[in-house]
């Protein structure tokens, strides 16, 4: 496939799945307890825009407004975050299994958080905690392998695994120690990922920094492509490799630590995602990211539509992407039968 029709085909694909997202989204909303049809969940957001009389129930635009929006939109930041950085580490480290916690981030969040539920920090302080431990235990395991042998990308993955279990471990500790009645099952439903506790001032923050990781992450998309295929021949044509290769773990560290900061742990995300958009436009990544973006809002509305509707009780989302994530995982390693790169 030459250059110029994979880019159409890659520009096509990009439009039916944000297309999909949209349509996706506004179902979505109207997806609940309380059911709203689409045509008042689309006419009740319109309204904010056009002056359009209601004739709608105030309980419904609360619901839609209130707690429905602010619940999609989360999702959506959320799987466009984790998608992207998976991709981005994927391609830095040109391996298919890495995923946007190899270094850490995930670990250290739900360390921070569950230290901030120990100590009573409230809503806002746990996010927090959350984002700042997942940043630390990055900037922890990047140190150390600095120090190690700053040119080796392996010792950097090893780095990252020792630091997780390391977290772990104090996880499991604080969870020992935790009030029983009132403190752990804080703890374990936060590790356990969800949006059901999402309000609208959760949003703003938290979509800024993964606005911005996303923006800094498609501007690096050329030099992140070329260092995919060797640091040698990256060096060759001009590519700072160190800068690039901080700039990308910053970027993708920010995203994931934002993420899981309002979410709790989910896993999968990074990891399937961009296999999938690896097979719908090739390997490339500046084809690649766009595609992987806006598949992972698409997979996390899917996920989180499923976890609120297949019971009466609201299934975690990070056991429901594991669930579904795991199989599919399979799918695409069949589906493909090659070796990655």
């Amino acid at each position: 496939m030459t250059g110029g029709v994979a880019n159409r085909r890659g520009r096509l694909v990009l439009a039916m799945l944000v297309l999909l997202v949209l349509a996706l989204a506004v179902l979505s909303v109207g997806i609940g307890r309380v059911s709203v049809p689409p045509d008042r969940v689309l006419a009740i957001l319109l309204s904010k825009v056009f002056p359009i009389l209601p004739d709608w129930r105030a309980a419904d635009e609360l619901i839609v407004l209130n707690v429905r929006l602010p619940r999609i939109c989360a999702a959506m930041m959320i799987g466009a975050a984790l998608a992207a950085a998976g991709a981005a580490y994927q391609n830095l480290f040109r391996n298919p299994i890495v995923s946007p916690d190899i270094l850490g981030v995930s670990a250290g969040a739900g360390f921070g958080a569950s230290m901030g539920v120990i100590l009573n920090l409230g809503a806002l302080g746990i996010q927090a905690a959350a984002f700042v431990m997942g940043l630390f235990g990055v900037v922890l395991c990047f140190s150390i392998a600095q120090a190690i042998n700053r040119y080796s990308l392996i010792v950097l993955i090893l780095v990252g695994v020792v630091i997780a279990a390391f977290f772990q471990a104090m996880i499991s500790i604080l969870k020992i120690v935790a009030d029983p009645i009132d403190v752990l099952p804080v703890i374990t439903f936060w590790l356990l990922g969800g949006l059901n506790k999402i309000t609208p001032g959760d949003l703003p923050v938290t979509a800024a920094v993964i606005a911005a990781s996303l923006t800094l992450l498609y501007a690096l998309r050329w030099q992140i492509n070329v260092m995919s295929v060797g640091e040698e021949e990256a060096r060759n044509l001009g590519v700072n490799v160190g800068l690039i290769r901080i700039l990308l773990v910053l970027t993708a560290t920010l995203m994931t630590a934002a993420a899981v900061s309002i979410s709790g742990i989910v896993g999968w995300v990074g990891l399937v995602v961009p296999h999938m958009a690896r097979i719908l436009v090739g390997p490339s990544f500046e084809r690649m990211l766009p595609v992987a973006i806006v598949s992972g809002a698409l997979f996390v509305l899917l996920v989180d539509d499923f976890a609120r509707a297949a019971s009466s009780m609201e299934l975690p989302l990070g056991i429901v992407t594991s669930v579904i994530g795991a199989p599919l995982f399979i799918i695409l390693l069949l589906r493909t039968r090659v070796a990655w790169s």
